[in-house]
């Protein structure tokens, strides 16, 4: 679901990039998704809270809050991802078990390191560097 969520935040973001100003509304947005304007309001909302857009209620419809070059996917995955929520979570094992009880400690630096390789890529990648490899510049 987090996923999911971050892929539709890029998009929103990215239609952001090439709208008009004003046009960009809950209902514009969710039927690009193809999703629901409730959904689109409420990822939005994050995006607004982390200072990425900028969101008028009624027919002012949202916009970008700074170009797209100073915007990284670093950004946007912690606009929507609680930073205090590990990306691969670790299972209950039974620590009474001498398998179980050694799985963090052996999975755990796995984890870790793969969610900063992630982060490390994601805040390589600008919104403006994706628009321009669809070639849909502003």
């Amino acid at each position: 679901m987090v996923a999911t969520r971050f892929a539709v935040a890029v998009h929103i973001l990215l239609l952001l990039a090439i709208e008009q100003a004003g046009q960009a509304t809950s209902a514009r947005i969710a039927a690009s998704v193809n999703t629901n304007p409730v959904v689109i309001r409420r990822i939005a909302g994050r995006l607004a809270r982390a200072g990425l857009i900028r969101v008028r209620r009624g027919p002012g419809g949202a916009e970008l809050a700074k170009p797209p070059e100073s915007i990284t996917l670093g950004e946007v995955w912690r606009a929507i991802h609680p930073a205090d929520t590990p990306l691969l979570s670790m299972h209950r094992p039974n620590p009474e078990d001498p398998v179980g009880r050694r799985i963090p400690e052996l999975i755990g630096p796995a984890f870790h390191a793969a969610e900063q390789a992630l982060m490390d890529k994601l805040a390589d990648t600008t919104l403006a560097s994706l628009l321009e490899r669809a070639d849909m510049q502003t």
